[in-house]
């Protein structure tokens, strides 16, 4: 029998015959079955979407709230899938038939989710068009569509070390104050140190509420840097190697980050001295990487316009966009667009194939399984155009 060369399949073939599968499954009899104890389970951690209803509102500013969130048994949701402190929701927004997501890391505690709610915490972004529809739309009553909880940004017994250093910006406080309240109420076994930056005191998020569980346990530690005053109590100018080594924890730690992503950049030098693992140096990626040609390993000359083809199955699009905005963007003007959770590269759930044309891909992004570069699939959420590109996409219309 002769071998099959598995590099000369093609998965994308199999398309062509998805609609004959679904008429076929379509006309089938119904048939009915005990669902398994395991089935349900994995249903209830791990369901398709989740619809939610805002419960509450807490406004901090007119840039910065956060909205309570229940499920919404009128529209099927009857419970919450629990998580693991340090996950986000994907949360899907549809406009004239095109749909895009965003992420929002959950910020109140497991126990939350089986007390009946989620927290998020949405800062509006410069020019951030969900952002600033969060913010100036939801109010109490207002419905949402979100995913199940994902992201590996969380606490692993296994690789991480007992000792957690938590350095965040800005909004990037909402995973690590999710933890904060796990450590405090036993769900997770580690003690957390958190260096905690702004500019000014009053853009310190989720204040009150990091000081109240650091005065309960003494297994967490909370430290204030501030860049743009000097305050007696709070450490002055940004996270520093000086100011790390000043409150790292004695014994062998992991370190955490969240927030711009200018802070990653910054703290890699920071960090080298401490002469860490690499695998003790976790850090959230929360959406897109903006600028692209900001980045070093960026070639330059980013093209003001470029034409994208979208193949899907049988059905071609095309749409246009620039060198400037990821090919995820560039693909959600679309009706034919393919899912995303993360846009950030991590979850994996955009991938498509490259037929033709050249990408970017920054390197702390490119996420891809090793399989995958030699067969031309990307993550459309991490890859900026440069030049006209094609693309195929597996999901269904």
């Amino acid at each position: 029998m002769a071998r099959t060369d598995l590099s000369s399949l093609d998965p994308m073939r199999f398309l062509s015959i998805m609609p004959e599968r679904a008429a076929v499954v379509a006309a089938a009899a119904p048939k009915s079955y005990s669902a398994h104890r395991v089935n349900a389970l994995a249903e209830a951690l791990h369901p398709a979407s989740q619809h939610l209803k805002v419960s509450h509102v807490t406004v901090h500013s007119q840039d910065a709230k956060t909205y309570t969130l229940v499920a919404d048994s009128e529209m099927g949701t009857s419970s919450l899938a629990y998580f693991d402190a340090g996950q986000y929701l994907s949360f899907s927004f549809e406009k004239d038939g095109k749909y895009t997501t965003r992420p929002y890391s959950i910020v109140s505690s497991p126990a939350d989710a089986l007390r009946g709610f989620y927290r998020i915490t949405v800062k509006r972004v410069t020019g951030g068009e969900i952002s600033g529809h969060i913010l100036d739309t939801w109010e109490e009553g207002t419905k949402a569509v979100a995913s199940a909880p994902l992201g590996n940004f969380t606490y692993e017994p296994l690789r991480d070390c007992k000792s957690i250093l938590a350095i965040c910006g800005g909004s990037g406080i909402t995973p690590i104050l999710s933890l904060a309240k796990a450590v405090s109420e036993g769900t997770e076994d580690c003690s957390l140190t958190i260096l905690y930056g702004a500019k000014y005191e009053s853009e310190l998020l989720h204040k009150e509420e990091l000081d109240e569980l650091t005065a309960s346990s003494d297994r967490i530690k909370a430290v204030y840097v501030l860049s743009g005053e000097v305050k007696n109590g709070y450490e002055s100018g940004f996270i520093s190697r000086d100011i790390i080594e000043k409150h790292k924890p004695e014994e062998l730690f992991s370190v955490f980050i969240c927030g711009p992503e200018a802070m990653y950049s910054y703290l890699e030098e920071e960090l080298t001295p401490l002469g860490l693992e690499r695998k003790y140096i976790r850090r959230e990626v929360q959406g897109e990487m903006l600028c692209p040609e900001k980045h070093s390993d960026h070639p330059g000359n980013a093209p003001e316009k470029v034409t994208v083809t979208i193949k899907q199955g049988n059905a071609s699009f095309t749409v246009e966009g620039s060198g400037n905005e990821t090919v995820l963007r560039i693909l959600e003007r679309s009706i034919a667009c393919p899912p995303s959770h993360c846009r950030s590269g991590e979850c994996g759930f955009c991938r498509s194939r490259l037929v033709s044309g050249e990408i970017f891909i920054p390197k702390a992004s490119d996420r891809r399984r090793l399989a995958d570069e030699p067969h031309g699939y990307i993550h459309p959420c991490c890859s900026y155009p440069l030049s006209d590109l094609e693309i195929e996409i597996s999901s269904e219309i």
